[in-house]
């Protein structure tokens, strides 16, 4: 299978490293999200790769998983652990099941969740990239929260090329619930 998907930057600047710690209450609560967000990622693609037998799912998953790791790694870095959702246990069951249940559907529904899930992050990361001045005091962050976007945009498009266009009333519903209890998953993550 080919794969138009960017390579994750493995870079993780010292600069938002050194300034975790002085972090207004609005971007570590935006960070906080993002961590979770980027956690649950990477379980939906460990739970897809628990069930699926599909060796082509299987490559999307494997790919697609070393990118959202690097995009958790890059996050864990601008927060101290004690400023992570105390939900993280729940986002680790909930995101396995997103990609586990699917999986035992087949490729389509895999395929329709990430849209799903992307199309979410990507509406997410932005509203957060229009707060924050790319000249400003958090532009290393901004970078970061950029850089993520594009790859959750290239998973998305790439998950979009592979899915069939027949959904059906069951697999529309369930992308509805994938973006609400994502939608969900970021106000708790901000508060909890």
């Amino acid at each position: 299978m080919s794969n138009p998907v960017r390579q994750p930057s493995q870079s993780v600047p010292n600069a938002a490293n050194a300034s975790r710690h002085s972090l207004p209450a609005w971007l570590i609560a935006d960070l906080r999200s993002d961590h979770a967000g980027e956690m649950g990622a990477v379980m939906i693609y460990r739970g897809i790769l628990a069930v699926s037998r599909d060796a082509a799912v299987r490559e999307f998953a494997q790919h697609h998983l070393a990118t959202e790791e690097t995009h958790l790694q890059r996050i864990t870095a601008l927060l101290q652990e004690s400023q992570h959702t105390r939900l993280l246990p729940l986002w680790r069951v909930m995101g396995w099941l997103t990609g586990a249940l699917p999986a035992m559907l087949g490729a389509n529904s895999v395929f329709v969740t990430i849209e799903a899930v992307e199309t979410f992050v990507d509406h997410h990361y932005q509203e957060q990239l229009n707060r924050i001045d790319p000249e400003g005091k958090f532009a290393d962050i901004r970078m970061i929260l950029a850089d993520c976007q594009a790859d959750e945009i290239a998973h998305r498009d790439e998950a979009r090329g592979l899915a069939t266009q027949a959904r059906g009333p069951l697999l529309s519903l369930w992308a509805l619930v994938v973006k609400s209890g994502s939608a969900a998953a970021v106000w708790a993550a901000r508060r909890v």
